[in-house]
């Protein structure tokens, strides 16, 4: 019997994420026959100093909404809440939100309900949403990396909540793979990178160096979204695909449509 060829076959595919959660997206791309090469860009850490963080744990119940904008937010606060043996029930006392289904879907496997979760992954989407929350003098707890973009501060300020900006965790650059991703790039096929946030892609061109445009010349870029794709093309790198559905599996989707675009491209050449 002839086993059919899957979408992604022979497609050489790097993953920037951080090697402790790679592996959702390389089962995504696996499933669709590609090969994985992972080029872990970023490694989270806990931040600095914790006491900020703590602090905000010991009041949460002044807080009327907790705003989510990753994964990683998820885990540093329930992780640093069972360090501080703070029961989870504390969360359950305030309204959440959640920036994207991946970050809404890491809440409610950790027992949490969400209150507010637009589909789009980016801040501003989620600013928006909070358009029919009367935040008036509403405290609101942002526990995030401690490099982040202030459009989701400075939108629920502008409606009048008083918004705590807590660093929750921060992201180091993973040095370690630098010297073998950049010489597959200078000497194998590479079909394609990708990029599921802004600090993949800044230490991607980082730990490459200034040439790293050039060296993606013939690759695929593809960015989970239009944040991380707008990072992308400040750095000059070709953006071959962006997905429509911000999510891993939307990125996986995004990858297939642009090598059958070039597949199409090519039997008509």
């Amino acid at each position: 019997m002839i086993v059919p060829s899957r979408p992604l076959s022979g497609r050489r595919v790097v993953v920037t994420r951080a090697r402790a959660q790679a592996g959702p997206l390389r089962a995504l791309l696996e499933a669709e026959g590609a090969e994985v090469v992972e080029f872990p860009t970023i490694r989270i850490a806990a931040p600095d100093d914790p006491g900020p963080l703590d602090a905000a744990i010991a009041r949460l119940q002044e807080y009327a909404w907790v705003v989510f904008t990753s994964q990683n937010a998820v885990a540093a606060l329930c992780d640093r809440m069972r360090a501080l043996e703070a029961g989870a029930k504390r969360l359950r006392s305030v309204h959440v939100a959640a920036i994207g289904p991946g970050t809404a879907g890491a809440l409610r496997a950790a027992g949490l309900r969400v209150d507010l979760a637009p589909a789009e992954f980016r801040a501003e989407a989620l600013v928006q949403a909070f358009a029919g929350t009367d935040l008036r003098r509403a405290r609101v707890l942002l526990p995030r990396a401690a490099a982040a973009r202030d459009a989701l501060p400075a939108g629920l300020r502008a409606q009048g909540a008083i918004v705590d900006v807590v660093p929750a965790y921060r992201t180091d650059v993973e040095r370690s793979h630098a010297p073998e991703v950049r010489w597959r790039l200078l000497h194998e096929r590479l079909d394609a990178v990708t990029f599921t946030s802004s600090s993949t892609v800044r230490n991607f061109a980082e730990l490459v160096g200034t040439d790293a445009p050039r060296l993606l010349g013939a690759t695929v870029v593809a960015c989970i979204g239009p944040v991380t794709a707008e990072t992308a093309r400040d750095l000059g790198f070709p953006v071959g695909t962006v997905a429509r559905d911000y999510t891993l599996r939307g990125l996986v989707e995004a990858l297939r449509a642009a090598f059958a675009e070039r597949g199409r491209e090519g039997h008509e050449a």
